[in-house]
């Protein structure tokens, strides 16, 4: 499949349908991914939102991208996931939950991996997680997310500000631990350089 467009005739086609999962799966992973709180729910995420794709497949008109027809369901998807598993999961008292302000150096984000980022993504409770994707990410409104998670616009800034604050603090302290490397690293290489030459002058 070249192009962003499908052949109506051939939408239940099993090959069109193994195409559209060549074509999308990875991208559609990443974003899984980045929604779930670890692998095995990325992978009932993805799952589901195939099944779905390919169930609804014959409802798109051609339209506009296939790719963000496709986006989309994997979006909804997530979100129906995680307001069925936590059906408090955007109500937590934020007053309960203590975090240090901490701000990061510029360009601390670019010595991170992508695999660290989605890390520290997954690591947030549902509700931020959920949230900050749906705008830094995907770039909907908090009006649209409320509408979406069935919130207020206010409990939508608040969920963002929180997961700012917690991802900060996060990088932060990954930075921190980035940095003992070379240090641990000089001394191991010390002690082995003071070991090495205790053992040549016995030798001598």
């Amino acid at each position: 499949m070249q192009s962003d467009k499908l052949n109506i005739q051939a939408k239940d086609d099993a090959a069109t349908l193994e195409m559209l999962y060549q074509k999308y799966s990875s991208k559609m992973y990443g974003i899984c991914l980045r929604f779930a709180g670890n692998t095995m729910e990325a992978d009932d995420i993805l799952q589901e939102g195939f099944i779905k794709v390919f169930t609804k497949l014959k409802y798109f008109r051609n339209e506009g991208s296939l790719e963000g027809w496709v986006r989309r369901i994997f979006v909804n998807t997530a979100i129906n996931y995680y307001r069925k598993k936590s059906r408090y999961a955007f109500n937590e008292d934020l007053e309960d939950v203590h975090f240090n302000t901490a701000r990061t150096e510029n360009g601390y984000s670019d010595l991170l991996s992508k695999e660290e980022l989605v890390n520290l993504i997954q690591s947030l409770p549902n509700g931020y997680r959920t949230v900050f994707n749906l705008n830094v990410v995907e770039g909907y409104t908090h009006k649209e997310i409320g509408e979406m998670l069935g919130i207020s616009d206010n409990t939508s800034k608040s969920q963002l500000t929180r997961a700012k604050t917690i991802l900060k603090k996060k990088v932060l302290l990954l930075m921190k631990e980035k940095v003992k490397v070379p240090f641990s690293d000089f001394r191991v290489i010390r002690n082995d350089t003071v070991n090495l030459t205790q053992e040549l002058q016995k030798a001598v």
